[in-house]
C-alpha cells in the first residue's frame, strides 16, 4: 500500500471527504486543479475554508509559493473535486485518483513562477508510491478554455494511470491547471531525490471533561463542535448537519453510537456523556 498521509502536510478539516474507489483494481492516477485565486497564506486559509464549506475538498492544497501543502483526507479514498462522467464517478476512478488543487490561475501557469520545495517532493513522492507513473496519458493540457487539443478520451481515463489535468477528466469542462510544464513538475522532484522525514506527532491539548450535567443544560461551545469532529473521525456518520455549535439529541444520538463502540449498554450508553467514555474519545481543546 502507498501513503495515506503525506509526511509534513497540514491537516485540513475532519480527515473524511469522500469513500471507497469505484474500480481498486485499475492503475492509480493524479489529477491537477487550478483554484483560480492568488496565493499566499491567506488565500490558502481561505481557499481551504470554502472547499471545506461547499464539500468540493481534494486531497490536497498546495501554495507554488511558499511550498506550503495541506491534506483534506486519506489518499486511498476518494476527494470531491471533478464531476461524475454519466454512471462513471470519476473522483473513484482508479486504485487512487489523488487530486491536487494549486492555488493559481490556469491562464498563469504555475510552473513559470513558481518555488517548489520538501513539500512538492513529499507530495510528489506520495503520488508515486501508490505507482502512478510520471506521464500525462492524454498528452497535451489545454493553453485556453475548449481547447482541442487537450483531450478527453473515456478509455484512457478509465485505463491508463498517470497524471492528468482537469481539463483531460470526461463529463468535465474545466481547462484548468492550464499548459503547466510537464517537464519542470517532475524535475523538481527527481525519483531518487532523500525522501523527507516522517513529520513528528504533535501533542494535542485534550478537553478536560465538564461534567454529565454541563450536556443536559443544551450549552452551546465550541467544545461541542469539537467533541463531534472526533465522533466523525472515529467512524460516526449520522449527522446531517453540524456538528455543534448547541448540544442537540443528534449530538446525544452521536454519542450513544460511541458509547455503544466502547462496549458500553443500557443506561451505560443513553448519549449523556462520561468520564471514562470522554477520556477514550480524546476531544482536543477547542
Amino acid at each position: 500500500m502507498g501513503t495515506i498521509w503525506i509526511p509534513g502536510a497540514e491537516r485540513l478539516g475532519d480527515g473524511s471527504i469522500g469513500g471507497a474507489m469505484d474500480s481498486p483494481s485499475k492503475p492509480g492516477r493524479a489529477t491537477w486543479h487550478s483554484t483560480e485565486s492568488g496565493a499566499g497564506n491567506a488565500s490558502f486559509n481561505a481557499v481551504a475554508a470554502y472547499l471545506i464549506r461547499i464539500g468540493a475538498e481534494p486531497h490536497v492544497l498546495y501554495d507554488p509559493t511558499t511550498d506550503r501543502l495541506g491534506q483534506f483526507g486519506p489518499l486511498n479514498q476518494s476527494a470531491r473535486a471533478l464531476r461524475n462522467d454519466g454512471a462513471t464517478r470519476t473522483n473513484r476512478t482508479g486504485k487512487v485518483n489523488i487530486q491536487i488543487e494549486v492555488l493559481a490561475r490556469a491562464a498563469t501557469p504555475f510552473t513559470a513562477y513558481w518555488k517548489p520545495g520538501k513539500n512538492f517532493r513529499a507530495l510528489m513522492a506520495a503520488i508515486r508510491s501508490w505507482g502512478v507513473p510520471d506521464r500525462f496519458p492524454m498528452g497535451a493540457l489545454a493553453g485556453r478554455y475548449a481547447d482541442p487539443a487537450a483531450k478527453r478520451t473515456r478509455s484512457v481515463w478509465l485505463d491508463q494511470g498517470g497524471h492528468y489535468g482537469h481539463c483531460n477528466v470526461p463529463g468535465n469542462d474545466h481547462w484548468d491547471p492550464g499548459k503547466i510544464s510537464v517537464s519542470a513538475l517532475f524535475a523538481a522532484a527527481p525519483v531518487g531525490a532523500p525522501k523527507p522525514a516522517p513529520a513528528k506527532p504533535q501533542p494535542v491539548a485534550l478537553a478536560p471533561f465538564p461534567g454529565t450535567a454541563w450536556f443536559k443544560y443544551e450549552p452551546r461551545s465550541p467544545l461541542i463542535t469539537a467533541m463531534g469532529r472526533r465522533l466523525v473521525a472515529e467512524g460516526y456518520r449520522g449527522y446531517k448537519q453540524g456538528p455543534g455549535p448547541k448540544w442537540t439529541e443528534a449530538d446525544r444520538a452521536a454519542y450513544a453510537w460511541w458509547q455503544r463502540k466502547l462496549g458500553y449498554s443500557g443506561s451505560d450508553a443513553d448519549g449523556w456523556p462520561g468520564a471514562s467514555s470522554w477520556a477514550k474519545l480524546r476531544v482536543p481543546k477547542s
